[in-house]
């Protein structure tokens, strides 16, 4: 009896990246075509909670992460699963306040950037929660 499922993988290759097919529709995975089919909540939740599990390792890695009060590790890390780790790691004056527990200069410098003009009512909320830590 063929592995019918091991037969269309074969066919389909395996593509960790977004990609436009044959037929110009963007697909991932096994043939996944993302742009009729989409993804359900489930898969949705599956990569969420990949996402921020890296999120969350990758912080963990920096003291500075570490030595902050809870609600100013929630902003971080908001704002790292947002733009990733090498992009909040770009936030230079940002660390630096936070290192020396100036939060509010640590949430003016996060408003002081490109990334607070693209995300909007996201930066303030996460400013709000540097600088209060709540």
């Amino acid at each position: 009896m063929i592995d019918v499922k091991k037969w269309i993988k074969s066919h389909e290759g395996l593509e960790l990246k977004p990609y436009k097919d044959t037929v110009n529709k963007l697909t991932v995975g096994y043939g996944r075509n993302l742009q009729d089919n989409g993804i359900s909540p489930e898969e949705a939740e599956f990569l969420f909670k990949n996402d921020f599990e890296r999120c969350e390792k990758e912080l963990n890695e920096w003291a500075w992460y570490r030595m902050q009060p809870e609600g100013v590790q929630c902003a971080l890390m908001n704002m790292c699963f947002n733009l990733g780790m090498p992009k909040l790691l770009g936030f230079k004056r940002m660390i630096a306040a936070l290192k020396n527990r100036d939060y509010t200069l640590a949430a003016k410098e996060a408003l002081d950037s490109v990334w607070s003009k693209q995300v909007g009512d996201r930066a303030k909320d996460v400013a709000v929660m540097i600088r209060e830590g709540k």
